[in-house]
């Protein structure tokens, strides 16, 4: 018992310093590169980036203040650690910003300030994610759209992009919207890199002693459907319950961390899916 506890402490202490040690990179690719180039990111970060220019104030207020609904509705729809890691890297996202506000930027070359600005914001981000959280409350918009509406979150994400970045075009010039969604992509395929693959949805089957509990557990905390399919042990030959179910990308850390609660043996694979239709793949209600 005490070494779980101490191992749970360590996980949670892990947890912390990677989730800061993103939002500081993070910070690092808009203070020193993005944003002094007037170089756009996507999401809840572009709308404060463009209410931070238009107020003359510095951008870590606005990421701060404007994420903080996100962080409410993300301990609704996807759970307290994640609503936790959430709150963390967008506090140390906002203060580092305001840390950095005034440094002189690496590069005034807006092609170099757009290559490395937007890897070393994928870089930040992904490593956050990775941990359980999130820098940037658009996709937990999207999540609860999704529930919603017959949109999927990539492509209710896409259309939050485009509204952005064309808001962009008017407050800065074209061209630099342009160089932001440049940007966006590299910061997109970096954060691919980051946390091996960034597919909007999951597939994962588990095979466990303990198959019931964790499957309820998963309909509770998680507000996932479960479909317990039948199998075969080829060397025992005994019959296996295995649990399969479909989670977004920002549920993988919390769905690891109940099956490791419960069976730290289980067998548990993770695969990407690139398309979800039908089905009961809309989240219920968490308890």
């Amino acid at each position: 018992m005490l070494r779980h506890q101490r191992t749970n402490m360590h996980k949670i202490f892990l947890r912390i310093i990677m989730v800061s040690l993103g939002a500081i990179i993070m910070a690092l690719g808009l203070e020193l590169f993005l944003v002094p180039n007037h170089i756009m990111d996507g999401g809840i970060v572009g709308v404060s980036i463009i209410t931070s220019h238009l107020l003359n104030l510095p951008l870590g207020i606005f990421i701060f203040i404007l994420n903080l609904p996100f962080i409410f509705l993300g301990y609704k729809q996807i759970g307290k650690t994640f609503a936790l890691s959430t709150g963390l890297g967008i506090t140390v996202l906002s203060l580092a910003t305001l840390v950095l506000h005034n440094i002189h930027p690496f590069t005034e070359d807006t092609l170099l300030a757009t290559v490395f600005g937007g890897m070393i914001l994928g870089v930040g981000v992904g490593i956050v994610i990775r941990y359980g959280g999130s820098l940037d409350g658009t996709e937990i918009l999207a999540i609860l759209f999704n529930s919603k509406t017959p949109f999927s979150v990539g492509e209710i994400i896409m259309f939050f992009n485009v509204l952005i970045f064309t808001v962009a075009g008017f407050v800065f010039n074209w061209e630099q919207a342009m160089y932001s969604i440049i940007a966006y992509y590299i910061a997109y395929k970096m954060i691919d890199i980051v946390i091996q693959g960034l597919e909007e949805s999951k597939s994962v089957y588990i095979i466990s002693d303990d198959i019931d509990e964790i499957g309820q557990t998963i309909m509770d905390r998680l507000g996932r459907g479960v479909t317990f399919l039948h199998g075969e042990g080829a060397y025992t030959g005994n019959d296996k319950k295995v649990i399969f179910t479909v989670i977004t990308r920002l549920e993988e850390s919390k769905l690891k961390s109940i099956v490791a609660e419960i069976d730290d043996n289980a067998f548990l694979a993770i695969g990407n899916i690139a398309e979800v239709k039908g089905g009961r793949f809309k989240k219920k209600d968490i308890h």
